[in-house]
């Protein structure tokens, strides 16, 4: 399931939308665009700010005036992670996206894993409908990290697998490759995750609906500038998600 494919075994998407959820990320956005955007004209970049004190969205908006392939979607209401990433896969498929990234800002998300995402998900006669960029299966690696922070990450990653049974080593990682259908399919829009949960929720939502789900390894770096706006509050509040996600299932009302 990691192993690249050939060429003659994939075939070529006509538009992929790279989304990226911002908040104070004014010191790596810009290099970050330019990487996505030379992987190829097929590419496009539409980076989703929730109106940055730092003004990321500013620096996007005029460096979008001399790039069409990049894109600004400033939010100023209804902020937050979640809604963020809502409302940038709403906007990619009004762009008329076949393949929908979604990844971070600040490099730990590397560009150059990008194509072999796409590579997995277009492989011909595949049904698979999600990749992960994982740290979890063979050849992935979680760099720069204590071994109390990995062991976190491990436990973690039990508690959602054992909670949701999900079929996936890595269910906190927020590189993901989407088909268009996929996001259809689980109907994106009516996403309720209001933080990092929305990682979480989405990938219950597509095993649920029997979507073939692969993993692609990567190397994950912790970020190259800028703070991170992630607070142990969100994280204790993605569990309680996940509790609800299951919930909801056992309810039928998901």
């Amino acid at each position: 399931m990691t192993e690249e494919p050939r060429a003659d075994e994939e075939t070529r998407p006509r538009r992929v939308v790279c989304t990226v959820p911002t908040f104070n990320e004014s010191m790596n956005i810009l290099a970050l665009s330019r990487e996505l955007l030379d992987l190829g004209p097929e590419y496009q970049v539409l980076v989703v700010d929730d109106d940055s004190p730092d003004g990321t969205w500013r620096l996007v908006r005029d460096a979008a005036l001399k790039e069409p392939r990049l894109h600004l979607l400033h939010r100023t209401e209804d902020r937050g992670r979640g809604r963020a990433g809502r409302d940038g896969f709403l906007r990619a498929l009004e762009m008329d996206a076949d393949i929908v990234i979604e990844m971070d800002a600040d490099f730990s998300h590397h560009p150059r894993y990008v194509p072999l995402l796409v590579e997995r998900l277009c492989r011909r006669g595949s049904e698979v409908g999600l990749v992960l960029g994982s740290r979890g299966v063979e050849g992935g690696h979680d760099a720069e990290r204590g071994l109390v922070r990995q062991w976190v990450t491990l436990l973690a990653n039990l508690y959602i697998r054992v909670i949701l049974g999900l079929p996936v080593r890595d269910c906190n990682s927020g590189f993901r490759c989407w088909r268009r259908e996929t996001l259809q399919a689980i109907d994106v829009g009516k996403t309720f995750s209001e933080g990092p949960a929305i990682v979480q929720e989405l990938l219950f939502k597509t095993a649920r609906r029997r979507i073939g789900i692969a993993e692609v390894p990567i190397e994950f770096h912790n970020r190259a500038a800028g703070e991170s706006t992630l607070t142990l509050r969100k994280l204790l509040k993605g569990y309680f998600t996940v509790l609800y996600l299951r919930w909801l299932a056992l309810t039928g009302r998901i």
